[in-house]
């Protein structure tokens, strides 16, 4: 098949920064039985063409004019491409401009179109000023966009119940980890007495509420336990978070990374004994799935995966709770057994959905939806 793939960004020419792993890891998985263009809104300024994953990158860029600009430039693109050979379907990953995208497409170029809501789409946070629903565009073009879809996707049970009280039927598919690049490990026991390594990935941004992880963190060192937190994201609050740090006398018990690579930051998750998470809203997160690889249990926020697995496989808290973040963080420390037991349970979970099933998964709806049986991402992936 030809597929056509619609997202905002996330494939950066470089492979490593700028870049969504699990996108790339489905992206290489579907191109090698599939031709595969991915249609980026949003990667860089300007338009422009390269190959990544197996797969060829179309840029609409957004150095000039407005939203409108790009959402026709990736349509031109993209029919330019359907003229050389026609596509056989459409998906976009995120619904928002990237879904209404191939919606368009789709009905241009008589072809289905498959959504995967990946983000804040059906998010209502009117505080933060954030997600897909918060306003009525927002709503006429989602649900535009989600009901004429030939299919949709999400990640976790919880943003398949958001999808059901909207009327929408969709799959489940996680989007897997890589587990050729973040090779599974089991949960490795923490020494007696030694420093409790917490890690949390994020953007640090609103939505991601480090205010309540910092918060929280604060309780854990009034009641005495040793820890120390490395955050790794890239700040978009330009300092806020460390300077509320610095108010809570938090410095010497936590590192501000900023971004990391895949390398530099597994190594990092390796060295930790919990993820933390502290979102208000989540679809994944997918730094929840990479901790599980290696063994790494997650405690957080009532979001996304985390609802999802836990209490078998995670801690769930209520949101924008830090005392409850911080009771369920003190539990896990203190209970060696526990914490070893959510972490092999994370990691079966994690192996057994990983990024061949995720390519698998949407594979079988692309032949269902379009009717054709073709090469097996599957069989490719085994030979790999």
């Amino acid at each position: 098949m030809k597929i056509a793939i619609v997202l905002p960004g996330g494939v950066d020419r470089s492979g490593e920064v700028r870049v969504i792993p699990a996108f790339l890891a489905l992206i290489e998985r579907l191109a090698r039985c599939h031709e595969i263009h991915v249609f980026a809104l949003r990667q860089e300024s300007r338009p422009g063409t390269w190959q990544l994953a197996g797969a060829t990158i179309h840029n609409a860029g957004h150095a000039s004019r407005g939203a409108g600009a790009v959402v026709m430039r990736a349509l031109n693109q993209l029919a330019a491409e359907h003229r050389r050979r026609p596509f056989d379907l459409v998906q976009s990953l995120f619904s928002g401009s990237a879904g209404f995208v191939a919606c368009i497409a789709g009905a241009r170029l008589g072809r289905p179109y498959a959504v995967h809501v990946a983000g804040g789409e059906l998010a209502r946070l009117p505080d933060i000023h954030y997600g897909g629903r918060r306003t009525w565009a927002g709503r006429c073009r989602e649900a535009l966009v989600l009901r004429r879809a030939a299919a949709v996707s999400a990640a976790s049970e919880p943003m398949i119940g958001a999808l059901r009280d909207l009327g929408v039927e969709a799959h489940r598919i996680p989007l897997g980890v890589d587990t050729a690049r973040w090779l599974p490990r089991a949960p490795e026991r923490r020494a007696p007495h030694s420093t409790a390594r917490l890690i949390h990935v994020a953007s640090l941004n609103r939505v991601k509420d480090q205010h309540t992880l910092l918060r929280a963190l604060e309780c854990l060192a009034l009641g005495g336990v040793d820890f120390h937190l490395d955050i790794v994201g890239e700040d978009t609050l330009t300092g806020e978070t460390q300077r509320l740090c610095a108010e809570l006398h938090l410095e010497r018990r936590v590192t501000f990374h900023g971004f990391l690579p895949q390398a530099e930051l597994r190594a990092l998750m390796a060295r930790a004994h919990v993820c933390v998470m502290s979102s208000r809203h989540e679809a994944g997160p997918l730094a929840m799935l990479e901790a599980a690889t290696l063994g790494v249990p997650t405690v957080g926020t009532r979001v996304g995966h985390i609802a999802e697995w836990a209490p078998d496989a995670a801690l769930a808290v209520p949101v924008g709770e830090p005392e409850s973040l911080a009771s369920a963080l003190t539990s896990l420390l203190c209970d060696e057994e526990l914490r070893c037991a959510l972490g092999r349970a994370a990691l079966a979970r994690v192996v057994t959905e990983d990024a061949d099933y995720t390519a698998r998964a949407f594979e079988s709806i692309y032949q269902q939806i379009t009717g054709q049986l073709s090469g097996s991402v599957a069989g490719a992936a085994g030979t790999a």
